[in-house]
Parts: C-alpha cells; structure tokens; sequence
C-alpha cells in the first residue's frame, strides 16, 4: 500500500468487531503477535488496540450495531465526517451509524455502499489512524469484493475521489496515481450468502507460517497460501468467531 501515513481518502485503521473480543486477542496475538491494550472509558465497552511495540496497527471490539456480523472493518480517512456521510447518502449508500465523536480522538462514522459492503468513515482528532503499514503485523492492502464493481467504481470515485480501471485483470484503487486496494467482481464461485465486503490485508514475514498459526488457534484457511504470477504470496483466513482475512509477504506489492 502506498498510501502512508494516511491521506484524506485513503485506509488508515483496521478494527474486527467479534463476539468474543477475549478470544479474538488471544488468535491475532498468536498470528501476528499484537499486543492489546484495552481502553478503560466504560463507554467504549471494551474497545482494545492492538499494537506493535508502542505503534497502534488495528482495533477489537465487540459488536455495537444491531445486527453486525463478526467482521473485520476498514475505515477511510476523512476531513469532514459529517460531510461525507452525506456524500455517502447522496451516492447511493447508507449511514449504519453516527458521525459520533470518539472522545477526542476523532468522528466516526459506519457506512455501508449500494452493494452492502460496510466501511468506516474517520475523521482525526488525536488519533491519526495505524502508526505503520506494509511491516509484518500491520495493514498492508485493502479489497472489495463486490457483485457491482461497475457500480462500486462511481460510488467511491463520488465519496472519496478514487481512480480504477475495471478493465485491468486485476483492478486496483488509487488515490493521485497511489494504489492501496483491489476490486475483485464476486461471480458464481461465491455463495449467494456472501454478501458485499471489505477484506483487510496483513502483512507478514511468511504466510505460511501466519496460515499455520491461524489453524493452530482455531481459525480456519479459505484460501491456501498461493504465490501469484508477478506478485506476492498471500493466503485468506477465518478467525476462531468467523471474520475474514488476508494476509502477504510483507515487502511485496499486493
């Protein structure tokens, strides 16, 4: 990803609301090697960070919307929350949630696009978003999976200014000429249940031992690890509570 630190526009925080956030830091622990730190404002109802060293890279936290799937999250940075919840609205999509303050922290907000893939809106305050990207335990590539990328490409292009060519193999957002996420069009071969979603990349030092240690914490491999023609090794994973995944070698371009 070569958006960072992060830009308007552009992903700066990975959080996975789970129903058993316990359970949940004891699995990315082992994978990645986090280490949490859970807020003690009661409001945020046990809101963890998960940190590298000092750096915050991701958030847990239990489910807060009516509904929520156990899912990972990504959110995009914004100027104005309020603003672009509103842009959101007027392309098409839907606001699930807020804009909310988050303490001093920044405005938050829960979106959802035409197709139904739910993303955050942030807007900083005190907290810009992750501390790195693209290292071994941090968000590294971020990638829709949709049944309208067609659709998808206007309404994202409306919201936040991205630029994609859908008639690539393999289509990339960017912002300015920076790529940091991927389209994949959901054809026949996904289960009609499936619905629209965000898919979060980790980097890692080796997939195949981040695969290993996702079984070995219950988790399941939806996708075993594969290197792709011209490009990295990566491999999709479920957590023990059923979020999603990906994961690659860190230092090569998604």
């Amino acid at each position: 990803m070569k958006l960072h630190p992060p830009v308007p526009g552009g992903p700066c925080w990975a959080e996975l609301g789970t129903s058993d956030p316990e359970a949940a830091r004891r699995f990315y622990a082992r994978v990645f090697g986090w280490r949490h730190v859970t807020d003690p404002h009661r409001q945020t109802g046990g809101y963890s960070v998960a940190r590298l060293g000092d750096t915050a890279v991701a958030g847990v936290t239990p489910r807060y919307r009516p509904g929520q799937p156990v899912a990972w999250e990504v959110a995009f940075t914004v100027r104005d929350a309020d603003s672009a919840a509103r842009q959101v609205t007027a392309a098409g999509g839907s606001v699930e949630l807020g804009p909310v303050d988050v303490f001093d922290a920044g405005r938050f907000a829960a979106a959802e696009d035409p197709s139904g893939a739910v993303f955050q809106l942030w807007q900083p305050g005190t907290f810009p978003g992750a501390g790195d990207f693209d290292v071994p335990g941090a968000l590294g590539w971020v990638e829709l999976l949709t049944r309208e990328p067609a659709h998808a490409a206007d309404f994202y292009a409306t919201v936040f200014g991205w630029s994609v060519d859908l008639g690539l193999s393999s289509p990339r957002w960017s912002i300015g000429g920076a790529e940091f996420g991927g389209v994949v069009a959901m054809d026949e071969k996904f289960p009609h249940e499936v619905p629209a979603h965000w898919l979060p990349y980790f980097a890692v030092a080796d997939v195949d031992l981040a695969a290993a240690a996702a079984v070995a914490g219950g988790g399941t491999v939806l996708m075993d690890p594969t290197s792709l023609p011209g490009g990295p090794r990566i491999a999709v994973l479920r957590d023990a509570q059923g979020a999603m995944f990906g994961v690659h070698r860190a230092g090569e371009e998604r």
